[in-house]
C-alpha cells in the first residue's frame, strides 16, 4: 500500500471542492484549478477530508496512487495558501527588477532579458538581487521559476548565475599560472 496514497487530505473551510468522475476541481480564496485524473484511482469528499484510493491492484495503479493524492494535495494547498519559489542573482551588476507584470533581469548580457509572467504568477524582488515567483499552481511555478534560473545558470568557477535560495553550487578550482612554461 503507498505511504502517501492513503493518507487524507484535509480540505480548508474556505476551499470548494468538486469531484466529476476522474475530474477535479478546486475553487479558493486564490483561485481556480482543475486536473483529469488518471483511470487508475478514484477521488472520494467524505466532509472535511479527500481520500484517493486505487481501483485495482495493478502495477499502474500503485504507481498511480500517491502521485494522484500529491497533485490533488497540492491542489489544495495552492488555492487556499499559494506557492512560492526563491531566486538568488549572484555577479557583480547583476540585478533584477519588476516593470509593471514583467520581470528584467540585467545579468551580463549586451541586452536586459524580459520575462513576462504565465497565467496567475506573480513576481517580486527584493533588494535587486532576490526575486520571488509566487503563485496557486505549483507546476507553473516551478517551471517559471526554471525558466528564470536558466536565462543564466550558476557557473563553477565564480559562482555567477542566478540558483534557487539555498541551492549549493559546486566550484571548481580555476587554471594554476605560471607552471610548464618556459
Amino acid at each position: 500500500m503507498s505511504r502517501i496514497g492513503k493518507r487524507p487530505i484535509t480540505v480548508p473551510a474556505k476551499v470548494q471542492v468538486a469531484i466529476d468522475g476522474t475530474k477535479v476541481v478546486v475553487k479558493g480564496p486564490k483561485g481556480e484549478l482543475s486536473r483529469e485524473l488518471p483511470a487508475h484511482v478514484i477521488v472520494s469528499q467524505e466532509g472535511e477530508t479527500l481520500l484517493v484510493n486505487r481501483r485495482d491492484e495493478t502495477r499502474t495503479s500503485r504507481q498511480m496512487h500517491g502521485l494522484s493524492r500529491t497533485l490533488v494535495a497540492n491542489m489544495v494547498e495552492g488555492v487556499s495558501l499559494g506557492f512560492q519559489r526563491r531566486l538568488e542573482i549572484q555577479g557583480v551588476g547583476y540585478r533584477a527588477q519588476v516593470q509593471g507584470r514583467n520581470l528584467v533581469l540585467n545579468i551580463g548580457y549586451s541586452h536586459q532579458v524580459q520575462i513576462e509572467p504565465p497565467e496567475g504568477v506573480q513576481f517580486a524582488v527584493e533588494n535587486n538581487t532576490s526575486v520571488i515567483v509566487s503563485g496557486y499552481d505549483k507546476e507553473v511555478v516551478g517551471n517559471t521559476a526554471a525558466k528564470i534560473r536558466a536565462v543564466r545558470p550558476p557557473e563553477p568557477y565564480k559562482g555567477k548565475g542566478i540558483r534557487y535560495a539555498g541551492e549549493v553550487v559546486r566550484r571548481k578550482a580555476g587554471k594554476t599560472g605560471g607552471k610548464g612554461k618556459k
